[in-house]
């Protein structure tokens, strides 16, 4: 049972109805900065960001500046979907509507990496390095502007390289059993992220009639040519 503190405007509707019927300790409060004092008291944080996205972003920010550690995941719609990017620092995006397995689910997973990930991770591949803490990437050095799904995509990559992976099994590790879109989708983001590699963008590649897999590149020095997910590694 997991003690989950709810930020969200008092006399509103609840933003997670079916947390309701698991077994975890539910707090609800007001989305004020005076309230990230409780949160290291708690083990999860669920901040409400159906109505104000910015305000919740500035929130999240705050979060992240205090110091606090506790995971935080964020209740959107679906149309906030479309706003969240990595600079958004938090460990999970859930939608409002979301049913008590996926939640019990998400929660487990975003308690889970708070106790593996208790330093950050940097993964480094064929000069692409991925700091998961900070959710950001960089090639060669060069910062990549990626939007949420493109950052997880690239960071499933680098964490599996030269595996093949289907349409439908990035699907599945990416976005979620509960996405209901085509795979098209998936080779949309492939797309996109290989022209944000500029002259790397070979380290993704396609495998005709399966899939898509990250190439480890046999020029690249050891440093840059590992997968390093250790709490220690250096970048």
């Amino acid at each position: 049972m997991a003690q989950v503190l709810v930020l969200t405007n008092p006399g509103g509707d609840n933003p997670l109805p079916a947390l309701g019927l698991l077994n975890h300790h539910v707090r609800y409060a007001p989305p004020s900065t005076g309230r990230l004092r409780e949160a290291p008291s708690h083990g999860l944080i669920l901040i409400d960001a159906r109505n104000d996205l910015a305000g919740a972003k500035t929130l999240c920010k705050m979060l992240g500046a205090s110091g606090v550690q506790t995971p935080a995941i964020l209740i959107v719609t679906e149309g906030g979907f479309t706003v969240i990017g990595v600079d958004w620092p938090v460990s999970d995006i859930i939608l409002d509507t979301a049913g008590p397995a996926e939640i019990d689910a998400r929660i487990r997973l975003a308690l889970g990496r708070s106790t593996v990930q208790s330093e950050p991770h940097r993964i480094q591949a064929s000069g692409v390095s991925v700091d998961e803490a900070n959710y950001s990437a960089k090639v060669r050095g060069k910062p990549l502007d990626l939007t949420y799904k493109e950052f997880e995509l690239l960071r499933f990559f680098t964490t599996n390289p030269d595996r093949v992976f289907t349409r439908e099994q990035l699907l599945s590790e990416v976005w979620g059993y509960d996405y209901f879109g085509g795979t098209r989708t998936v080779d949309v983001h492939v797309r996109r992220l290989r022209a944000k590699l500029g002259d790397r963008e070979q380290l993704i590649g396609t495998v005709r009639n399966v899939g898509y897999r990250f190439n480890l590149a046999e020029d690249d020095n050891d440093e840059e040519g590992s997968t390093d997910t250790s709490p220690d590694s250096k970048s």
